[in-house]
């Protein structure tokens, strides 16, 4: 199988916007998330997406390069990117933390400890800028692997 570098490459520009979103938010503590509740939902929408995307890359690059059927979980999605060479080990770990997806963490603080929400936007924002990257990396290399 082949690893299509431009579809790659198009999600990981969404990626960039993405994370460069995140940047723009500025400060985001309790009080400003509870009087504007549509930072919130921004937060978490941007979070899913960025998610969702790293994902498509994972099984795709993990199906072209290693062979195997995609990957059906986050982390096992994430560990077969790194396993491929997309990423490295810590990175796929930091963007399956065990708790779940950072999205979900975020839906979580949000209800329960919106105090927390800076730390789980700051630990997404630092991990999918190292993803992309990490990605951009991989596929500028002069040999990433079967490309078409």
């Amino acid at each position: 199988m082949t690893v299509d570098r431009a579809a790659i490459e198009h999600r990981l520009i969404t990626m960039r916007k993405s994370v460069v979103q995140l940047d723009s938010l500025g400060r985001l503590d309790g009080a400003r998330l509870e009087n504007d509740p549509g930072t919130g939902l921004a937060l978490e929408r941007v979070l899913a997406l960025l998610h969702d995307l790293a994902l498509a890359i994972n099984r795709h690059v993990s199906a072209g390069v290693l062979g195997e059927a995609p990957p059906q979980t986050p982390t096992t999605s994430f560990g077969a990117a790194a396993r491929a060479g997309l990423i490295d080990a810590e990175l796929a770990a930091a963007l399956a933390p065990a708790d779940g997806p950072h999205h979900v963490l975020l839906q979580l603080c949000l209800d329960a400890e919106p105090e927390q929400v800076a730390g789980v936007v700051s630990a997404a924002r630092n991990g999918y800028r190292d993803y992309v990257r990490q990605v951009t990396d991989w596929i500028t290399a002069s040999t990433p692997g079967p490309v078409v």
